[in-house]
């Protein structure tokens, strides 16, 4: 069975983000856009072994808590390390607190944030499609991540992240970790791809153009 269609999953156990059916909108339309067809769900039980067989990229959207079953986790697990692709938004990064597989998937843990604020997104990498869109210097609000340690260092030894995207902690209060913060970065797990962007918290975030292509970008390079 061919792998497909966009999985996005929404299921919340911690905080909720009324960006949630916003986000879903836009993927869902992104998705259209490279011919994929796209399915929102919060039930855990479409994560097993034949329904992701189907999916091209499952997305989790601003995801917060334990959202799988240990069933789930091992059916997702496999998917990624046999060629699955993740795309990981926002609050993902506060998903599955008491999985280490996970963890050590996105490489950091998210670690609290200060109130909204527009900042400065230093854009490192203008090759990826998720970045080559943006500007070097993007001025953008949004809810500025601070995670428990540097991505690049919680990966497996020899697997690099690739961090395409930082913000300017001299342009906004709040920031924890100094002139390296990473906010965007992808990497690769055995066969499957990973791609996470701290950005997308409020909702007319997935209406604005630039993030959009963001997104499209992102996704372009998981299916690719």
């Amino acid at each position: 069975m061919p792998h497909d269609d966009v999985l996005i999953y929404t299921r919340t156990t911690g905080y909720r983000h009324d960006s949630i059916p916003d986000g879903a909108a836009a993927l869902t339309e992104l998705a259209a856009d490279l011919g994929r067809p796209a399915e929102v769900t919060e039930e855990p039980g479409a994560f097993t072994p034949e329904r992701l067989a189907r999916c091209a990229v499952v997305v989790l959207l601003s995801t917060t808590g334990n959202v799988l079953t240990a069933e789930g986790r091992s059916a997702f697990e496999a998917y990624l390390r046999g060629g699955g692709s993740l795309l990981a938004v926002h609050a993902a990064a506060n998903a599955e607190p008491d999985w280490p597989f996970y963890g050590e998937l996105l490489g950091t843990r998210f670690d609290g944030h200060p109130e909204v604020q527009p900042a400065t997104v230093l854009v490192d990498d203008r090759i990826h499609p998720a970045t080559a869109p943006l500007p070097d210097r993007w001025d953008w609000t949004d809810e500025w991540y601070n995670f428990t340690s540097d991505p690049r260092e919680g990966t497996d030894p020899g697997v690099r992240v690739r961090v395409l995207a930082r913000a300017d902690e001299t342009t906004y209060h709040g920031g924890t970790h100094g002139p390296d913060h990473p906010l965007v970065w992808c990497r690769e797990i055995d066969r499957g791809r990973v791609f996470f962007t701290a950005l997308g918290h409020a909702p007319e975030t997935y209406r604005d153009p630039v993030f959009r292509a963001h997104l499209a970008g992102a996704l372009a390079w998981l299916t690719d």
